[in-house]
């Protein structure tokens, strides 16, 4: 079991946390959000698995979570699952015997976790799930984007963009993953009544975002008359774009993704992408590692006013807000606040141009 006597860690709130994805974002961050730990606090042993490093996003949120825990006076161990459940159930297992006071965890199948979560919630180690909602486990803290609300974003970004109505796609991210169910709801419940007709709908197990390619051939192959395709991801979409590329429909079938991943913003500018639900990582990485530090030095958590049914339990949540980004506010939200670099957004829009020029 865990020590029970140790002295609380000195983690208070400095400044109201934000109430979406994009504010304070950053480089732009005038203040650091928490305090540090003070020099003689116990070391807080933090566990952080990550389903897998080939999405490009969770290597930012890796980064950011380590940095502000070191920053807050903690340790933190990263283990990669390298996109097998079986493996980061092993990474958890490991935590537990290195007797780590909190445990986060990206899961690689929300499904399958909820045994060993609770070992570790039996030898007193905090868990949190973090972006993804690991089901009936009763973890002690959810932190993640509202995911209703970026399926809403990718109605209305369909919506607005093909106000004459149509046939769309949905290629869906792992049906495993619980995000998946919140944005299909957000997304459907938003498209009800209009002129938007779901024709053909796929899921991309395990996330493998070239599993797109088939579905979206077999798509279009019965409706070669497609208006908009919503993906579930920006790495899905590239896909997506690809084989409409190959056969001339880039630029001309709306798409709609999310994550604010480089090669989706640079599609956005191209015209070949609509739009992406971006979610302010950094902030949502910040917030779970002062959480983290604050379970693991035994502190009660505050401020958290929100709660989330993981199937079986009722979860306390810190649920942020995405934002749609498209080609009109790409520069205020992604170049403004130091997501990606101008120079590296619009590359291949200035290399076009200089071949034009030429």
């Amino acid at each position: 079991m865990k020590r029970k006597n140790r002295v609380l860690l000195a983690c208070i709130l400095a400044v109201a946390v934000l109430c979406t994805g994009c504010s304070g974002y950053g480089k732009n961050k005038k203040k650091e959000a928490f305090e540090p730990v003070e020099e003689n606090e116990e070391t807080v042993k933090i566990g952080l698995t990550v389903d897998s490093f080939v999405i490009e996003r969770w290597m930012r949120d890796r980064d950011v979570f380590v940095a502000e825990a070191r920053r807050l006076g903690a340790e933190v161990n990263v283990q990669d699952a390298g996109g097998n459940a079986e493996e980061q159930i092993k990474q958890i297992e490991y935590f537990i015997q290195k007797q780590m006071d909190v445990i986060v965890v990206i899961a690689r199948d929300c499904t399958v976790l909820s045994e060993v979560v609770q070992k570790a919630k039996n030898a007193g180690i905090s868990v949190i799930s973090y972006d993804r909602l690991i089901e009936n486990a009763d973890t002690d803290l959810y932190v993640s984007f509202d995911s209703c609300k970026v399926g809403e974003l990718m109605a209305n970004a369909l919506m607005e963009a093909v106000p004459e109505g149509g046939n769309i796609f949905m290629i869906e991210g792992a049906s495993e993953d619980n995000n998946v169910k919140m944005v299909r709801e957000g997304f459907m419940n938003t498209l009800k009544g209009t002129g938007l007709n779901i024709v053909y709908q796929a899921n991309c197990d395990g996330w493998i975002a070239e599993s797109a390619v088939s579905y979206v051939e077999e798509g279009l192959e019965k409706y070669p008359d497609v208006k908009g395709i919503m993906c579930g991801n920006d790495d899905i979409a590239s896909q997506v774009v690809q084989v409409l590329a190959e056969r001339q429909l880039a630029g001309k079938v709306v798409i709609v993704g999310q994550d604010g991943d480089l090669a989706a913003c640079q599609r956005i500018v191209e015209g070949t992408q609509y739009m992406t639900a971006f979610k302010s990582v950094e902030d949502m990485a910040r917030e779970a590692a002062y959480y983290a530090v604050c379970l693991g030095s035994g502190k009660k958590v505050k401020d958290l006013t929100e709660e989330v049914n993981d199937g079986t339990y009722q979860i306390p949540g810190k649920i942020l807000e995405p934002v749609a980004v498209t080609k009109e506010n790409m520069d205020e939200v992604i170049i403004g606040k130091g997501f990606h670099r101008k120079e590296d957004v619009y590359l291949n829009v200035h290399f076009m141009e200089k071949e034009k020029s030429q």
